[in-house]
């Protein structure tokens, strides 16, 4: 098999990589989900990550942002050379980590400008001034195309996907964190709604360089938002990595040609490595 390791990926040659994920296992309600994975996504790195269903990628996600459903069994995670196991959720967003989620949430009565206004606070651990706070909205909103009157609606209730999705571009940017996970981004996306979404990326990218975690079932989001690197997890490990050829590869023959070469044996509910 082939994995990155910390040496290959880091682009910075001094210093701590940026996020380094060791070895790391995580199991939930007693399932073993995350079996070993080894992975380094410096800043102004953009990473994307593939793989089957039931693979792990969105435990993955939902790991490195500390879900309390998860148990880390084994390994490390490490932001800036300190291990992170121990922070709470809060901690994370607070110190530059950002999650984009597959399903986001609704939260009726609660405003889109009143939940980013309080979120803001809540990280920067201090009040904003409003003007501040309203031109950076304002800023953010234009240069993601979305009307001035989506501020004014409650979080995600009755969004479109198209919408829910640009709602959580608009917090990647109003957030402007270290590392962006970005769960599926694309999914449920019509072409215009992808490039959009896709724009508000490299956009981030272009002008505060975060590390990206771009975890995608598609090719198609790759043709807007070009990686640097491509692995592929398959139960629970990342088996195979490469540039944005390799995801064409996959779009072409799916994952079944990876997994023969690997010797990776398909089986119900999953995969199995032989000698296991």
């Amino acid at each position: 098999m082939t994995t990155q390791t910390a040496q290959e990926s880091s682009q910075s040659t001094t210093g701590a990589p940026t996020l380094e994920i060791v070895d790391l296992h995580a199991e939930i309600d007693g399932k073993e989900i995350l079996r070993g994975i080894d992975l380094v996504v410096n800043k102004g790195e953009v990473h994307a990550l593939m793989g089957p269903n039931g693979s792990g990628k969105s435990t993955l996600a939902n790991v490195l942002m500390g879900h309390p459903k998860y148990k880390v069994t084994k390994g490390d995670v490490r932001y800036q050379g300190e291990s992170i196991l121990g922070w709470s959720p809060d901690q994370r967003a607070r110190s530059g980590l950002f999650l984009s989620f597959q399903y986001p949430t609704a939260i009726p009565g609660v405003t889109m400008v009143n939940f980013l206004r309080q979120a803001l606070n809540a990280t920067a651990g201090k009040e904003l001034p409003v003007r501040e706070f309203r031109t950076r909205l304002t800023e953010k909103m234009k240069l993601l195309k979305m009307d001035q009157s989506f501020a004014r609606r409650y979080v995600n209730e009755g969004f479109s996907g198209g919408e829910k999705k640009r709602a959580e571009i608009l917090q990647l940017h109003m957030f402007d964190p270290t590392i962006a996970i970005l769960d599926e981004t694309d999914s449920g996306l019509d072409v215009d709604a992808l490039r959009v979404v896709a724009e508000g990326v490299n956009k981030l990218n272009e002008d505060n360089h975060p590390g990206i975690l771009l975890i995608t079932h598609y090719y198609r989001i790759l043709n807007y938002i070009e990686p640097d690197f491509v692995h592929v997890l398959v139960d629970g490990r990342i088996v195979k990595s490469g540039g944005k050829e390799l995801a064409m590869v996959v779009e072409t023959t799916g994952y079944e040609q990876i997994l023969d070469e690997l010797g990776i044996e398909r089986v119900a509910g999953g995969s199995r490595i032989e000698g296991e």
